[in-house]
């Protein structure tokens, strides 16, 4: 972005800024970008900021912050309580959009409905949001206990295995960002400790095509991941099973749900090469 794009920005003046230095054309609207940073700031962890909080996370001035923050709530993505801010579920539009638009909720639950029924486990579909995974789609069998996890819900991307499936989709340049920027959180016992073992846990994921996690966020909860690839290649899901630890050993995920998962992820992407 050019500094004097950047600096009306940070001044407070964040109208339709024209600036090519950003995607190498003149189409790139500044203010945009910034709203989106702006959703983007509030995860699992900061779910309400103040108007400094904000300012602090994106590094925006708060007169730019405040401006977008005040949009925002008259639009009905966010809503202000005293001098807290926090999104509201008009958000979620922004993704089930994204995924109308390319027909994934029509391909993907239908797979998922019978991925469930077929392993008796709880079935989900979640995107990449900054730093965090949102679940966009679930499939509960029928028996008593099940894990459950809302559609809507956030939850931070490294100590989950979609989360750790859409990381090692990414490219080695947002990775670099993303280890620089996130900061670890002890959940459990067992939750990943240091960047660098994060960082070779993502490779690993890259290399088997899975990603298994075992009782990282939650005691008592293991999750199973792998890749949803669209028409052309490109990783924009993750498909899940979480399974009660006392229900399935690791080795049993590995032998029975990861053949599942791969065939069911399979299929999707059938269907989306042919869409």
């Amino acid at each position: 972005m050019s500094e004097k794009s950047r600096n009306s920005i940070r001044d407070g003046n964040p109208e339709e800024i024209v600036d090519d230095a950003d995607d190498g054309d003149r189409d790139y609207v500044a203010s945009l970008a910034r709203g989106l940073e702006v959703i983007c700031a509030f995860t699992r962890d900061k779910p309400s900021m103040t108007l400094s909080d904000v300012a602090k996370v994106t590094g925006m001035s708060r007169a730019t912050v405040r401006r977008l923050l005040l949009t925002l709530v008259r639009e009905g993505y966010a809503e202000k309580r005293d001098r807290d801010f926090s999104l509201r579920p008009k958000v979620l539009q922004l993704g089930y959009s994204a995924l109308s638009s390319v027909g994934m909720l029509d391909i993907v639950q239908p797979v998922m409905n019978a991925l469930s029924q077929r392993t008796q486990e709880s079935i989900y579909a979640a995107v990449l949001t900054g730093d965090d995974v949102t679940y966009l789609a679930r499939s509960t069998p029928d028996r008593v206990i099940a894990v459950s996890i809302n559609i809507g819900n956030r939850l931070p991307a490294y100590a989950v295995s979609t989360g750790r499936v859409l990381l090692a989709g990414e490219s080695d340049e947002a990775l670099r960002h993303y280890f620089k920027r996130v900061r670890l959180e002890k959940h459990t016992g067992n939750t990943v400790k240091t960047i660098q073992q994060l960082r070779t846990i993502i490779e690993e994921t890259r290399a088997l095509g899975y990603s298994l996690v075992d009782e990282e966020l939650e005691v008592g909860v293991r999750s199973l991941s792998v890749p949803i690839h669209d028409g052309a290649g490109h990783v924009i899901a993750a498909l899940n099973a979480c399974c009660p630890s006392m229900r399935f050993p690791i080795t049993d995920m590995r032998e029975k749900l990861v053949p599942e998962l791969l065939a069911a992820a399979k299929s999707i992407n059938e269907r989306f090469s042919r869409s």
